[in-house]
């Protein structure tokens, strides 16, 4: 029986001698390679934490102690030690374990993290916790170096510098490389720095120094200077000692027994502790350590070859790729064109974009408040920034986008990626709440392509406008329609009728907005043969909505159908209802019955965008089955449609 098959636990990791565990690293490196090369997922940081993993487990008492990490990718070998290595197999597929932290999959997993920066601020929470209630345990967060650049991490950091409680945070930072002279004599210094006896020597010292009469405090800080600057020399830790932490490091992330030490010596100490320790993205996969930005989230790859499994037949352009082509074209037109992404340059395509225009290009890390201000900044300065950010990611700028782009009406466009459902990355990534979050924001202008040629249009049509835009566009592949070679501009407001005539007479109105109008057009065809007339609308603006083409529908039509990828809470539909109730509070047009198909009022969980569209019925058939039962209702259906009719004076009939 190999060492991982002994462990179901950290009791059971404790158990096996210290001296085999570089052995388990590598039985753990290998599990995960094999996994991940089969089904995808985040691979190169978790490669470089399986030392550190092991070394946490064994010196600290989890769940007990508090293992807080910063976003799941990382986390692999902590998945796979508390527990659920037998259910590995099933890492972001649909019913199986998530591909981030969950504290509903595990006890183990004691904050839930997707989005980076939040380590920290939850570690002294709990620290906060503990001492209140004065329980005995440690807190330990774990925080990469890429999520140091979020300023969320730099406030956390100064609170608990602060309030000098005990606290452990772990800096690993895979991107600095240090050399075998530095690390060693590094390493050395730290296992003596962390040491009991030198920290009993320090105390008694300061204490000695501080009584002696008069001069003690100036002989203190003058020896506390001296001790700085000789560790400021070998150190990179001068910034942490000054927000109030004791610092230790860099150490190699890869030598279990200097972890072990340190982690032995460092729970014993009182306050809040900084230990910066150096590993390598992808450790132990060569293709991974040459090119750690590609295996940092990957498709299911050739072990034997590192290449991605090809997928049969020829794909369309991503969404992505679209984006990207359309934004160099046009900024080769428009030197004042700019592009800004928070830490995702190849995620949203900007990676081409940094080749052609190296100093029109900016990556803030992952600060996208930042971000955003700073892209309102230069357009209040008279240059075109694009800012390309996930969808989910912009949440995290707000305040920014109301404050400093909407309120002072400065033409910035966001381009936010990964809009509605995103698959296996689940909840935290879905992008399933921007129509709700950006509409209500005035000055705003909100669009959303049906496919990828509508995408470069709506792009070049943003960058006109005098105004704040957000284009939100799917993960994934496009429709596979031809691309205009003139990027024209689209009337704003204006939706299109893309199948059917006004003239003839229509059952039902499917009026959809972004990806879900072809499916739309797919279930109108379905329904044709069933008898029923059905037209499809692509609505193309969230924000403003074709009122004028809304009016004449309702006066054609008695049923309309809005169909969105989205949380139906705040979403495009309940935009639609609210213009027909007004219209008809006017008396513009006749009463209709409305319903809305779209993402229901959970946070979405992993599994494929195919199988989540089935199961949510966005897709051509759930789509075709929700409009025949709303077209032709049954009994039943039509005395639960009685029970569900706005209040008077409204006249729209919400079903």
């Amino acid at each position: 029986m190999s060492l991982l098959e002994q462990i179901n636990s950290p009791g059971d990791l404790k158990k096996i001698p210290r001296k085999t565990l570089p052995g388990l690293a590598e039985e753990i490196r290998e599990f995960i390679l094999k996994t991940v090369s089969e089904k995808g997922g985040h691979l190169g940081a978790s490669l470089g934490t399986v030392e550190l993993t092991i070394a946490l487990h064994t010196c600290f008492d989890a769940p007990r102690d508090r293992l807080v990490w910063d976003t799941g990718h990382q986390a692999y070998p902590h998945k796979i030690l508390t527990g659920r290595r037998d259910v590995f197999s099933t890492l972001r597929q649909h019913g199986g374990i998530s591909g981030f932290l969950s504290r509903s999959e595990s006890p183990y997993d004691t904050f839930g993290a997707g989005h980076a920066g939040t380590s920290i601020s939850a570690a002294l929470g709990m620290v906060e916790a503990r001492d209140q209630k004065k329980e005995k345990h440690h807190v330990i967060a774990i925080i990469g170096d890429g999520s140091m650049t979020a300023g969320m991490a730099y406030e956390a950091l100064n609170h608990a510098g602060a309030l000098k409680r005990n606290l452990i945070v772990i800096l690993n930072d895979n991107d600095m490389s240090i050399s075998e002279n530095v690390g060693a004599f590094s390493a050395y210094l730290n296992r003596i720095l962390s040491g009991r006896l030198y920290t009993k020597v320090r105390n008694e010292t300061a204490t000695l120094l501080k009584n002696i009469p008069k001069i003690g405090d100036s002989v203190l800080k003058v020896a506390l200077r001296a001790e700085e600057s000789v560790k400021g020399m070998i150190v990179p830790g001068l910034l942490f000692e000054e927000l109030g932490f004791q610092y230790f490091g860099p150490i190699d992330g890869h030598r279990i027994d200097h972890l072990l030490t340190t982690f032995d010596n460092i729970k014993n100490l009182n306050g809040p502790i900084l230990l910066h320790v150096v590993t390598k993205k992808g450790k132990g996969y060569a293709p991974a350590e040459a090119d750690p930005a590609s295996y940092h989230g990957t498709p299911a790859f050739d072990l034997s070859t590192g290449q991605a499994k090809k997928k049969s037949g020829k794909n369309p352009p991503a969404y992505t790729a679209v984006f990207s082509k359309s934004l160099i074209q046009l900024a080769k037109k428009d030197k004042n064109i700019v592009a800004i992404t928070a830490a995702m340059p190849a995620g949203t395509g900007l990676n081409k974009f940094a080749e052609v225009f190296p100093e029109r290009f900016y990556d803030v890390g992952i600060s996208e408040q930042h971000a955003v201000t700073m892209a309102a900044g230069m357009a209040a300065d008279g240059l075109r920034p694009v800012v390309a950010i996930y969808s989910t990611f912009l949440q995290r700028g707000f305040d920014q986008i109301v404050h400093d782009v909407a309120l002072q009406k400065l033409p910035v466009v966001f381009c936010l990626d990964r809009a509605g459902l995103v698959g296996e990355d689940g909840a935290t990534h879905a992008g399933v709440f921007d129509i709700a979050y950006l509409k209500g924001i005035p000055n705003m202008i909100l669009m959303s392509p049906k496919d990828e040629n509508e995408l470069q249009l709506m792009l070049a049509t943003a960058l006109q406008l005098n105004q704040p835009v957000a284009i939100r566009y799917p993960r994934g592949a496009g429709i596979g329609v031809s691309l205009d070679q003139e990027l024209k501009t689209l009337p704003i407001g204006q939706g299109e009728i893309v199948m059917g005539d006004l003239e003839k007479k229509w059952d039902v109105a499917m009026i959809a907005i972004g990806h879900m109008v072809y499916p739309a057009q797919a279930a109108a065809l379905a329904l044709k043969e069933k008898g029923l007339a059905a037209g499809v609308v692509n609505a193309r603006f969230a924000k403003p909505i074709d009122r004028k083409l809304l009016v004449s529908i309702a006066k054609h039509c008695k049923k309309i159908v809005t169909l969105e990828e989205h949380a139906l809470s705040g979403g495009f539909g309940e935009s639609v209802i609210s213009i027909l109730e007004e219209e008809q509070n006017s008396g513009n047009i006749p009463s209709v019955l409305v319903r809305r198909l779209g993402l229901p009022d959970v946070f979405i969980e992993h599994g494929s965008q195919k199988r989540l569209r089935q199961d949510f019925g966005l897709d051509a058939a759930g789509i075709a089955q929700f409009v025949t039962r709303f077209a032709e209702p049954s009994s039943e259906s039509k005395r639960l449609l009685s029970k569900t009719i706005v209040a008077k004076p409204t006249r729209v009939k919400i079903v």
